[in-house]
């Protein structure tokens, strides 16, 4: 474990992840894309287009828009510059406090940017297989050019670099917070991006934008101002713009009174109609804090909850225990018990602006953790704000996250996976095999399949060797996710449904041995009877990984296929080459006949092994 072990990167305390994380419920806006109303006049190199696609192999250096290709319609927003026209994007609305995500796609060497306010730049780039991301690759905040003293701003790079491949979509998310200015016009708090992801990997975490970036509409600092999408270095195209515009208010606890009972009990039922043994106020307002013990107690706090706006409001509850919520007697949360590493309790109800009353009852009949109460409420308008007393929300302990880097050599660990983050779906026989080069991925033993691949940092193995741990680990960076059942089937006919001639009790896994000239593990197995070799590893210089399947005998059972990649849509791009999803490339490196066939809403590349060595390459 100490070779694989490469050390504690920092705590992970639960008072933050109930500060910071997003609560589910909560309406974004879509963008509408059905034409250009919703944005300043333009040169013309921005349209509306219902379909686009981008050569992965078509520098707009070179080749400018050659490599772009569109099919008429809408939903998705373009921009194919020229010398003649390449003007920047500018929205009619603005914005103060946002959330936002798009989805978007970049031809290759192309550059652009995405300013909130006009004024602070995340970088769009083509940064695919940057080892070292600077503030200019993707998801970067860019420098500005200012040479005065005081004004000058370096930007800051990414965290990590989660660029997929060029003519990939890919996925950006925003967490903003504008400056603040006081009622002179003085800026007495600096811009701030909560948090930045791409492709689901935390790219950025409460940066702090003291200055405006290169390239700003203007340098003076305002409490709103549009969307700016630069037009002039080079192609891109957006779909699937949602925004959450937030007001500068907050709600807040007051005339907090308590009743305490001592315990145990587990629920309310259990002691609400029983004399308390303590009441009074809490001028601290939301606590567990007038509890006389730690264990084995009861409360029923009551207190008037000043709401800012009409809307609809949603609270996160942390607890060491069992807890109920109700405003004007309605119930938001019931009954529910939890500890406070699990996921946050939520629920959410209609409000009118004013005050209203709220009851929450607490209740501790277990002793092994530490009492915690944290209390947050959101609206569609509205931040995150904390209703509890700091002290009333402590972790029990600093969790220091378990990585398994890959810096000097292949790793291999073994452990569960949660396909698709998917708990129901959790493997147990899978195997984790990460990467100097950053190319990492899954391979399940039991079904002979790559399970998921990705880029970046290997594992988090804290849920496998924390506490007791429950056997899991988690890819660290953006993962994609292929096969949970067999690649392999016998099929007759190219109609034929997949999975249906070969069961999973025909596959039986038998060992792998390390490469020792790639220093990879090479799987074998047999399935229906037929002996399987089964090699995986990265290729740096094409930055893809390559498999190769072997069948390791002399004559091949008639009609064996084998399933390369599904999805809702596989698009032929040229011979032997497929975009999948706009998730990954499929490239063909052996002469196997192949064929893409529909079933039921997704569609199935297969590939007959008409010879015994099948080889392909993933890219992404």
């Amino acid at each position: 474990m100490k070779q694989l072990f490469k050390g504690l990167r920092g705590p992970i305390l639960v008072l933050s992840l109930g500060i910071t994380m997003s609560l589910s419920g909560q309406k974004m806006v879509d963008f509408p894309l059905n034409d250009l109303s919703g944005f300043r006049p333009q040169d013309g190199n921005w349209s509306i287009v219902g379909e686009t696609a981008m050569d992965l192999n078509k520098d707009v250096h070179h080749f400018g828009n050659e490599g772009i290709t569109v099919k008429a319609g809408t939903g998705i927003l373009i921009n194919r510059n020229s010398e003649a026209m390449k003007s920047n994007l500018l929205t009619i609305m603005e914005h103060g406090d946002m959330e936002i995500e798009f989805e978007f796609m970049m031809p290759k060497g192309s550059n652009s940017g995405f300013y909130l306010q006009g004024r602070y730049e995340v970088q769009l780039y083509d940064s695919w297989g940057s080892k070292q991301p600077k503030y200019s690759d993707l998801g970067g905040i860019y420098r500005n050019w200012e040479t005065e003293k005081d004004k000058i701003y370096m930007g800051k790079a990414p965290l990590i670099n989660a660029a997929k491949a060029p003519g990939l979509w890919q996925k950006m998310y925003i967490s903003f917070k504008a400056p603040r200015f006081d009622a002179t016009g003085k800026k007495v708090a600096n811009a701030i991006i909560k948090l930045a992801k791409i492709n689901g990997a935390i790219v950025h975490e409460n940066v702090e934008l003291p200055l405006p970036t290169g390239g700003a509409i203007n340098n003076m600092e305002v409490a709103k101002g549009p969307i700016l999408i630069q037009g002039d270095h080079g192609g891109v195209a957006f779909k699937n713009i949602k925004y959450r515009l937030m007001e500068n208010e907050a709600a807040s606890v007051s005339n907090v009174t308590y009743k305490y009972y001592k315990g145990p009990y587990s629920y309310e039922k259990d002691y609400v109609n029983k004399k308390p043994d303590k009441v009074g106020s809490s001028p601290e307002g939301l606590t567990w804090e007038m509890a006389e013990v730690k264990n084995f107690f009861a409360l029923h706090l009551t207190g008037d909850i000043d709401i800012p706006s009409d809307g609809n409001y949603y609270f996160s509850a942390i607890h060491n225990s069992n807890l109920s919520l109700y405003i004007d007697g309605d119930t938001v949360i019931k009954n529910k018990r939890a500890w406070d590493w699990d996921p946050p309790t939520k629920g959410s109800i209609e409000l009118k602006k004013g005050k209203h009353k709220m009851d929450l009852f607490y209740s501790r009949a277990d002793a092994w953790v530490q009492p915690s109460l944290g209390l947050f409420i959101a609206s569609d308008k509205m931040q995150s704000t904390p209703l509890h007393t700091f002290s009333s929300l402590v972790h029990r302990e600093a969790i220091y996250p378990m990585y398994v880097d890959a810096d000097d050599k292949p790793t291999i660990l073994r452990a569960f996976l949660d396909f698709n983050q998917d708990l129901s779906l959790r493997r147990s026989h899978t195997i984790g095999v990460g990467d100097p080069s950053g190319i990492h991925y899954v391979y399940d033993y039991d079904l002979g399949a790559i399970s998921c691949i990705w880029k970046g940092n290997f594992v988090d193995a804290t849920p496998m060797w924390n506490s007791r741990g429950d056997g899991s680990f988690r890819p660290e960076g953006f993962p994609i996710y292929l096969d949970n059942t067999l690649q392999m089937d016998l099929l007759v006919s190219e109609n034929q449904k997949f999975n249906s001639m070969i069961a999973e009790d025909q596959y039986t896994p038998k060992s792998y041995v390390i490469n020792p000239f790639t220093k990879t593990p090479v799987f074998h197995y047999e399935i229906a009877g037929m002996k399987v070799k089964d090699e995986i590893y990265p290729d740096v210089i094409t930055n893809s990984l390559i498999r190769e399947v072997v069948i390791e005998q002399d004559t091949l059972p008639k009609h064996l296929s084998f399933r390369v990649a599904h999805g809702k849509s596989i698009m032929p791009l040229e011979e032997g080459f497929f975009n999948i999803d706009g998730k990954y490339y499929v490239k063909m490196e052996t002469t196997n006949h192949y064929y893409i066939k529909e079933s039921g809403d997704e569609k199935e590349l297969i590939a007959t092994l008409n010879i015994p060595k099948l080889r392909y390459s993933l890219i992404w």
